[in-house]
């Protein structure tokens, strides 16, 4: 049976994550996203809470209590805030939970006690194409074996790219499967650019193009055992679910207040059927989403295969995420498509749901 309510330790830890986000992340967000510079003392202040340490091996330095269901609450809270710098808070987690779900004892020990140390340090996955038909499961990028190394060839994109760690997981063809590769920032034939993208500036990314780059054998993710890349799509897609849930509520939220105080017509436009309407249909969607982001969050924790419940809760919530935000705009009226107001942040960054693959993970 499944049970959607937290417990006493997840909604602590909501409400201090919802104070942060409201404190320190949303205070920070428009600047980070006209400076495309994210602030790296919230960053700071994130690691000092856990947010992703927490989940890591004891072992390790973390603590040990690894919970999707724990990981989709934080994700929506963090995204309420901003989406860009939820996605920041969270990019540890990029390289951390896979190492720490599929990772060989040598590369735990190698890579995971940096996450989980005094200071934040960022994670990079780079698993999405610029290719119309990216699949995560077939990339295009490919890994062949030459006697004691991997030659990696490909190019990836939307890989997020913060300063601090010299690092990045790359999702390649080795033979028929998909499989995770550790590569070093400063490797030979790796090149990155950063991208500029319509939303989510405070989040810096880049395409990577890989010409022969060449990493041990060793660092296939996994070693021999490799790793299974359908758990971490599902875990991708349900983390990324969450984030959209945060950015509508943001969006549904700031339009209500909006249409409490706008008068119009002898009276607050919210008391206007129209608006009333609209403003009652983004409540019923967001709910709606985020029980599919629950259910799916759910099911990782109980070890089952998840793909298809985080597929659909991605799916259905960055629809709403979208339908949402611009109904924002509309709510606002022209002070929506004014960058003075949230409506027109939300709507860009709600806009890269429809290609995001692996953003974040819980």
């Amino acid at each position: 049976m499944i049970d959607f309510q937290p417990s006493e330790e997840q909604e602590l830890i909501v409400d201090t994550v919802r104070q942060f986000a409201e404190n320190e992340v949303r205070p920070a967000a428009r600047q980070a996203e006209e400076t495309t510079k994210p602030p790296a003392e919230v960053f700071a202040h994130a690691h000092e809470l856990g947010l992703v340490a927490n989940g890591l091996p004891e072992e390790f330095g973390g603590g040990g209590a690894r919970s999707a269901v724990t990981g989709v609450l934080v994700a929506e809270e963090l995204a309420w805030g901003d989406l860009a710098l939820a996605l920041g808070i969270l990019s540890p987690g990029l390289t951390a939970l896979p190492l720490a779900e599929f990772g060989t004892d040598e590369q735990r020990k190698e890579w995971l006690p940096r996450f989980a140390g005094t200071s934040f340090v960022p994670g990079a996955l780079a698993i999405v194409e610029p290719r119309f038909d990216s699949d995560a499961f077939r990339p295009a990028t490919t890994a062949r074996l030459e006697g004691s190394e991997y030659v990696l060839d490909g190019v990836k994109c939307q890989v997020p790219w913060l300063d601090g760690d010299d690092g990045v997981l790359v999702i390649a063809s080795e033979g028929d499967e998909a499989q995770g590769f550790l590569v070093s920032r400063g490797a030979n034939g790796l090149k990155a650019e950063r991208e500029r993208n319509m939303g989510v500036r405070g989040l810096p990314t880049a395409e990577l193009t890989l010409e022969g780059v060449r990493v041990p054998r060793d660092a296939r993710l996994g070693g021999d055992a490799g790793c299974d890349v359908r758990t971490l799509v599902a875990r991708g897609r349900t983390a990324l679910a969450a984030c959209a849930v945060g950015v509508a509520r943001a969006a549904f939220e700031v339009s209500r207040d909006y249409a409490k105080q706008r008068e119009a017509f002898g009276g607050p436009i919210a008391t206007k059927q129209a608006i009333a309407f609209k403003l009652a249909d983004m409540a019923i969607e967001i709910d709606g989403a985020r029980l599919l982001a629950w259910e799916a969050a759910w099911r990782l924790d109980q070890g089952t295969d998840a793909l298809r419940e985080a597929t659909l809760a991605y799916q259905q919530a960055g629809r709403v995420a979208l339908q949402v935000s611009d109904g924002a705009v509309q709510v606002f009226g022209g002070y929506g498509y004014i960058r003075d107001y949230l409506p027109e942040l939300h709507l860009r960054n709600a806009a890269g749901f429809g290609s995001f693959e692996a953003l974040a993970l819980v």
